[in-house]
């Protein structure tokens, strides 16, 4: 959760790009919220303010100031929760499929930070109250353990934590295909689609970003996987396995939808990291909820 200026910088690879796509190729930020800020003046090429047409050219200095976010009212709500784990300083959430993990505009009610309100008001005293909580998200139809800030000094260890890359995250996903090799690493960068601002692809701007694969089992035309990642790009267990031709089983933007199940099989079933009260690294288990379990069955039927 931001609660301060963000300062980017990026030297330009390339020419002839215009500079808002540029950023929005770079960045994980849409072209009209780059465009709002280069007319803000909060994008500055080689220290000068220009438009968002300008072309850029090869070895050019960008350097973006995105503003936090504006906070939005929350309200709690009487949300049932999942508590695997909690203490004074940290909760771990088991999120189903379904539950939008916070508020946006458009969608300010029905989410995990309205459920955690209610269950803990006082986290709204954490400072820059946007996500009270969150420290990294699920997308809406990801099932899994998720960890939430209880107050500053819980959020700001957390937030270290994935920083140094020292949370320990565990995925399984069932992929179309047989996966070869049985285990591996994909590495390529993410960054947004140049066409669809709504999706995520493996581009050659993109920011860098690593996964780590084991087949589990083979299933029929199906590879169960355990995944785990080393950065956290916006839908990148999704979009790597998209990119190497097994797409995740159920997953209606980066693949196709399934008739085993309604949503994207990908569950996010460890989670390990350092508890922010006495720095004892933990672990934790989720198991495969029941819709993926029973489309397990319907395939090994």
């Amino acid at each position: 959760m931001k609660t301060s200026t963000e300062i980017l910088e990026l030297v330009v690879d390339g020419s002839g790009i215009r500079l808002d796509k540029y950023i929005a190729e770079r960045c994980e930020l849409s072209r009209s919220h780059i465009q709002k800020l280069i007319a803000e003046e909060r994008v500055l090429l080689n220290g000068r303010a220009v438009k968002a047409s300008q072309k850029v050219t090869s070895g050019e200095r960008i350097v973006v100031a995105v503003p936090p976010p504006t906070p939005i009212s929350v309200a709690p709500e009487d949300i049932p929760l999942d508590i695997v784990y909690e203490d004074d300083y940290v909760m771990v959430i088991d999120k189903p499929a379904g539950l939008t993990v916070h508020p946006a505009p458009g969608h300010r009610s029905g989410t995990l930070v309205n459920a955690i309100l209610a269950h803990c008001p006082d986290l709204m005293t954490i400072k820059g109250s946007v996500r009270p909580g969150i420290v990294h998200r699920l997308d809406k139809d990801t099932s899994g353990l998720m960890m939430v800030a209880k107050n500053d000094a819980a959020q700001m260890s957390l937030s270290g934590q994935i920083k140094r890359r020292a949370i320990k995250k565990g995925y399984l996903a069932l992929v179309s295909g047989h996966l070869s090799p049985a285990q591996g690493t994909i590495e390529a960068p993410i960054g947004r689609h140049p066409r669809d601002r709504k999706r995520m692809a493996v581009i050659s701007t993109g920011r860098e970003a690593r996964t780590f694969y084991k087949v589990k089992e083979y299933l029929q035309s199906y590879s169960l996987l355990e995944v785990h990642t080393e950065t956290g790009r916006t839908h990148q267990i999704r979009v790597h396995l998209s990119s190497i031709g097994h797409p995740v089983v159920g997953d209606a933007v980066y693949g196709k939808r399934s008739d085993l199940l309604g949503r994207q099989f990908l569950h996010a079933h460890r989670l390990g990291f350092r508890l922010p009260s006495s720095g004892d690294f933990v672990e934790f288990e989720s198991a495969l909820p029941l819709d993926l379990q029973e489309a397990l069955k319907q395939i090994a039927s």
